[in-house]
């Protein structure tokens, strides 16, 4: 399942969202932006960046990244990142804040001793989603974020079927197709009339599973594309540097399927970074 994801999905549709993890939001909150920022001249491609309103009175831009795996690097890549972009953007912003999500404390790099200044600084926020408590006692986007850790297959159900009442009390159709959305990814082996009974749709509804289900495709496509060009790359350059693998790792299908035919004429690690760079 993809839940970072839902969370993006979640965060372009309802920007203000993340200020409910901030302990001082800023009063323009509700005005963010949220984008997905490539930084020009580099590998990185920073996918959760909420850029103040052009009016907002303190110009802080804030950084929200999504961690549902281990990964020993994360902070390492988290603060190049969010480094260089402030670096490119100077002039546009005097402050910054970070939003770490993680679904548990246990997916945290083990060693962050050389990161404990910035983590300890003010300035970023770590979120553990399994702490926050029942999804049932949170508003509904919050509950929205529980509802992508839930592995009880029972749970997720009726936690499922919880928001998607309190979004049809507030009328609030983005929510359900959201909610919809996450349990077709968490239950994929079901039919479309299978989900709609489990959560309890109405026939107009299950336009959201349709779509749900055909993105669930299309990441499934990206991913097989991805696998198979790795696998190729590594037999005609050898081993990839993590820097070139994160690159790789943003390109869509279109992006791969080039990339594959491309990669028969390599014979280097310089032909993969002059490809990766135009």
């Amino acid at each position: 399942m993809r839940r970072d994801t839902i969370f993006y999905k979640l965060f372009k549709q309802f920007p203000g969202l993340l200020f409910e993890l901030v302990d001082e939001p800023p009063p323009e909150a509700e005005n963010y932006q949220f984008e997905s920022v490539e930084v020009k001249e580099t590998a990185f491609r920073i996918d959760g960046v909420f850029l103040p309103p052009a009016n907002a009175v303190s110009k802080t831009v804030f950084f929200a990244e999504v961690q549902f795996q281990k990964d020993e690097d994360f902070y390492h890549r988290f603060f190049s990142e969010l480094f260089l972009f402030l670096y490119r953007h100077s002039i546009r912003y005097d402050d910054w804040f970070g939003v770490l999500i993680f679904g548990s404390r246990s997916l945290e790099p083990t060693n962050s001793i050389i990161h404990r200044a910035l983590l300890e600084s003010g300035q970023i926020r770590r979120v553990y989603l399994d702490e926050l408590g029942d999804l049932r006692q949170q508003p509904l986007g919050l509950g929205l974020m529980l509802l992508t850790n839930v592995t009880s297959e029972t749970e997720a159900v009726e936690g499922a079927r919880f928001l998607l009442e309190q979004a049809r009390q507030q009328s609030e159709q983005a929510i359900i197709d959201l909610v919809t959305t996450i349990i077709v990814y968490k239950f994929s082996n079901l039919s479309r009339e299978e989900i709609a009974a489990m959560l309890g749709l109405n026939l107009e509804e299950p336009r959201a599973i349709l779509e749900a289900k055909e993105e669930g495709r299309e990441e499934g496509k990206v991913e097989g594309e991805r696998t198979i060009v790795l696998r190729l790359l590594n037999r005609r350059v050898g081993n990839i540097p993590d820097a070139l693998l994160s690159q790789i790792q943003g390109l869509s299908v279109e992006q791969l399927e080039a990339l594959g035919d491309a990669l028969l004429d390599f014979s280097t690690l310089a032909d993969l970074k002059g490809w990766l760079q135009g």
